[in-house]
C-alpha cells in the first residue's frame, strides 16, 4: 500500500541520524516490521475531513485587500501544513509515538533484565530505542495542534500501566478502586494504549487540514479499536473498510453542511 510505504519512509528518516549502528539497525528492524494503522489512518483522517468548497488557498496567490499581515501569516501555516508531504510526516510522528509505547509496555510485561545477562543487555537497547521512538514522533508533532493530544496520550498510558501492575497484584481490588472504562482487566487496560493512539491519529489527520474530526468519524475509529484489541494487523487487511466509511462520513457531513446553510436565515 503506497501510503503505508510513505508513511513508513518517513519514520525511518526521522531516526536515520541515530547513532551506534546496533541501535540504528534495532530502529529500522521495529519499523519495517511494524503495522502501519496508526500512520494511514492519520492520512485518511486528513482526506475524510477535506470537505468539497474548503480549498486550500495557494500561499502564492495575491493577498486579498483588507487582509491584515497575521492573517496573511496564519493562512501561510495552514497552507504548510496542509502540504502531502507534511502530513505524511506528522503521519509517521503518531507511528513513531505508538511503536515507542507499545514497546515499552512489552518489555515492562516480560522483565527481561530478571532473565540472562544478554537478555537484559537487549532489554536496555529496546527501553533506549522506545525513548528515541516517543521523542522523534514528538518532535514531529510539536508545532501542530495535535501536541496536546499526543502528550495526553502518553500520560494516559503510563496511568494505565500503574493500574494494569495494581490490578495484577490485587492492590486496586483491595483498595476497593473504582474499576474504570476497562471493567479492571488488565488486558482491556493494555488495549487503551491502541484506541489512544487512533484518536491521536484521527486529531492529527483532521488538524492538518484545519479540521476538527466529526462525531461520526470518532464513532468508526471507536468501533475499530474495540476489534484490533493490543495490536494492529497489516494495513491492508483493516482499512479498506475504514477508508470507505471514512470517506462516506465525509460526504455525509458535507451534505448536512450544506443543507443546513442553505436554509440559514
Amino acid at each position: 500500500m503506497e501510503e503505508a510505504d510513505s508513511c513508513r519512509r518517513a519514520a525511518l528518516e526521522a531516526v536515520a541520524d541515530v547513532e551506534p549502528p546496533r541501535l540504528h539497525e534495532y530502529l529500522d528492524s521495529i519499523l519495517d516490521r511494524a503495522s502501519m494503522v496508526p500512520a494511514v489512518l492519520t492520512l485518511e483522517s486528513a482526506a475524510a475531513m477535506r470537505t468539497e468548497g474548503r480549498v486550500l488557498e495557494d500561499a502564492d496567490e495575491p493577498h486579498r485587500d483588507g487582509e491584515s499581515e497575521p492573517d496573511r501569516n496564519r493562512t501561510q501555516a495552514v497552507s504548510s501544513d496542509r502540504d502531502p508531504a507534511r502530513i505524511t510526516t506528522h503521519a509517521a510522528g503518531v507511528q513513531l509515538i505508538y511503536e515507542g509505547l507499545r514497546l515499552t509496555r512489552s518489555l515492562a510485561h516480560d522483565e527481561p533484565w530478571t532473565a540472562t545477562d544478554a537478555e537484559a543487555s537487549d532489554a536496555d537497547l529496546g527501553i533506549l530505542a522506545a525513548d528515541i521512538l516517543v521523542a522523534r514522533g514528538f518532535y514531529l508533532l510539536a508545532r501542530t495542534d495535535a501536541a496536546d493530544k499526543a502528550v495526553r496520550t502518553v500520560q494516559s498510558f503510563g496511568r494505565d500501566q500503574t493500574r494494569r501492575e495494581d490490578l495484577e497484584s490485587g492492590a486496586e481490588t483491595s483498595a476497593g478502586t473504582a474499576v474504570g472504562i476497562d471493567g479492571g482487566d488488565p488486558a482491556s487496560t493494555d488495549a487503551n494504549l491502541e484506541r489512544d493512539v487512533l484518536e491521536l491519529a484521527v486529531r492529527t489527520g483532521a488538524v492538518a487540514v484545519g479540521e476538527t474530526p466529526s462525531p461520526r468519524l470518532h464513532a468508526v475509529v471507536a468501533e475499530f479499536a474495540a476489534d484490533v484489541g493490543t495490536s494492529f494487523p497489516p494495513v491492508a487487511d483493516c482499512l479498506t473498510d475504514l477508508h470507505a466509511r471514512a470517506r462516506e462520513l465525509s460526504l455525509e457531513d458535507s451534505t448536512t453542511d450544506r443543507a443546513t446553510s442553505a436554509t440559514d436565515p
